[in-house]
């Protein structure tokens, strides 16, 4: 374990940033039922689609024929039929029926469809940022996702923010004293606690250390008696911003977001909360599905302010301090991994205080 050099930071990560070879979430299992979705990630119109047995498929939102959008045809017997010449395709992207044509291999190279690998797991569909490829790694998984007595409450919602701007939003842990005043913290600052940041080749988290429960209506239904939390914020690649709060055996919660990048400016963002705390879930979760969507709204006001204002001065112009725990971490993280740099699999590591 090494230390990590800490200090400001100003620079985020340049408009256009992509990240290859990376699973993102495309929709909730829910949204793909009989017909074609279309979604775009990372500026690449995709189209999602049920194949044979029901599993998901992406596609380039792009008929190999004559360009039309396959998004705007049917699903037949499993396979993706295009409303324009009735080209069919299977869920590997083989081009499998061209009405009319006699002779001639149907399933020609030229004509199969760009395909994008996808996967169904814990009711939410995957699509890797490569197409063409095999991936080699398995998507996130959320943590005690369906598992009992643990409840979950899932909110989705598109932010007008880059990746970066809401991955730094939602880790930070000043801003929710102010934005959020009342549901989560106070103004009112007594506390001083340790801060362990880590930060490996694919992942950052922060510890904070002799952290009191925190004050507002969230900290009163994590922690009704008080005392003193174990809290963790982290950030894992590609795009998952996950804050963690422990209390004893009893209390415990997790608020996950995986963002998917939509534009530059565009991410839409999959929220799960899972939590275990002293009263049954079915009696809690009334109370956080709203608080949850209040602060989530709230978040993402400001996020589009910050954006208007980004657009307004022609581009970024940031002063961090060690409050900003995370931020530097993270926009070191999103640049490595949008050049694909190879880092050491080491753990770098910095202590710091904070009032809260």
């Amino acid at each position: 374990m090494r230390l990590l050099q800490s200090g400001p930071m100003s620079a985020a990560p340049p408009p256009g940033l992509t990240l290859p070879d990376a699973w993102f979430v495309a929709c909730r299992s829910q949204a793909l039922g009989r017909r074609p979705l279309a979604v775009t990630l990372q500026d690449k119109p995709l189209v999602l689609f049920r194949g044979r047995g029901g599993a998901p498929a992406a596609f380039t939102d792009r008929c190999p024929h004559r360009n039309v959008p396959l998004s705007a045809g049917d699903v037949v017997a499993g396979e993706l039929q295009c409303r324009y010449h009735g080209w069919r395709f299977s869920g590997d992207g083989q081009c499998v029926a061209v009405p009319g044509l006699v002779d001639g291999e149907v399933s020609l190279r030229s004509r199969c469809a760009e395909t994008w690998a996808c996967v169904e797991q814990q009711g939410f569909v995957w699509v890797y940022s490569t197409p063409d490829v095999v991936p080699s790694s398995a998507p996130f998984s959320f943590p005690h996702l369906g598992e009992r007595p643990w409840g979950t409450v899932v909110r989705e919602f598109e932010v007008e923010a880059s990746v970066h701007a809401v991955v730094e939003n939602t880790l930070d842990v000043p801003h929710t004293a102010f934005l959020h005043r009342g549901l989560f913290r106070t103004a009112q600052k007594s506390n001083v606690i340790d801060v362990v940041v880590r930060r490996h080749a694919t992942w950052a988290e922060a510890e904070f250390i002799g952290e009191p429960a925190p004050k507002g209506l969230i900290g009163r239904l994590l922690a009704p008696g008080g005392g003193v939390t174990v809290h963790f914020d982290r950030f894992l690649l590609p795009s998952i911003a996950q804050v963690e709060y422990r209390l004893g055996e009893r209390s415990h919660l997790y608020a996950t977001s995986a963002l998917t990048p939509v534009h530059d400016t565009c991410t839409r963002v999959f929220a799960v909360v899972t939590f275990k705390l002293p009263l049954p879930a079915w009696v809690v979760k009334p109370f956080v599905a709203p608080v949850a969507s209040a602060i989530f709204a709230q978040d993402a006001v400001v996020l589009r302010q910050q954006t208007e204002q980004l657009r307004r001065f022609g581009g970024a112009r940031y002063t961090s301090t060690e409050l900003d725990v995370l931020g530097p971490q993270v926009t070191r993280l999103l640049k490595q991994a949008a050049l694909a740099e190879e880092t050491p699999a080491e753990v770098h590591e910095h202590r710091l205080r904070m009032k809260t």
